[in-house]
């Protein structure tokens, strides 16, 4: 049994895994749940101090559901392939992530506190799927907030 370490639970769906399809925006926000052709993306637009957290405003190209595809956020002591439910399928051992599908604007926490980054200076944004498994690992966003810490 693989314990889960950043997403609460250690069951997993058993609903199909979340896949591509074509979707489009007028430009007024995130399109619907379902990826884009080009992947789910999300991009960290600003970061903020609040209190002993941050603050993250961030823009995705499709919207945020924790039941579907939502956002993870994870230090840079880890790689998005360790982020995910599939991390063991992936080859690495699994690390911690916060998942969440607060929109536009989230507050660090639980496994993404500052807290618990250790020495990192960098936060990450990827997107995962309904099983908590990252759609595509080589779309992820690093930031640095050294001089916010």
């Amino acid at each position: 049994m693989v314990a889960l370490v950043g997403c609460g639970s250690d069951s997993k769906s058993s609903a199909p895994k979340a896949t591509g399809g074509t979707t489009s925006s007028n430009g007024a926000g995130p399109v619907q749940n379902a990826c884009p052709i080009e992947g789910c993306k999300v991009k960290i637009d600003k970061v903020e101090r609040a209190g002993s957290e941050l603050k993250v405003t961030w823009t995705a190209n499709y919207k945020p559901d924790f039941s579907r595809n939502h956002i993870h956020v994870y230090w840079d002591t880890y790689t998005a392939d360790e982020v995910s439910n599939d991390a063991d399928a992936r080859g690495v051992k699994q690390g911690s992530w916060h998942p969440t599908d607060e929109y536009p604007v989230y507050t660090t926490g639980s496994e993404a506190s500052v807290k618990r980054r250790g020495a990192s200076t960098r936060l990450c944004v990827t997107a995962g799927d309904r099983n908590h498994d990252v759609i595509d690992s080589k779309l992820f966003q690093c930031f640095d907030v050294k001089d916010l810490l």
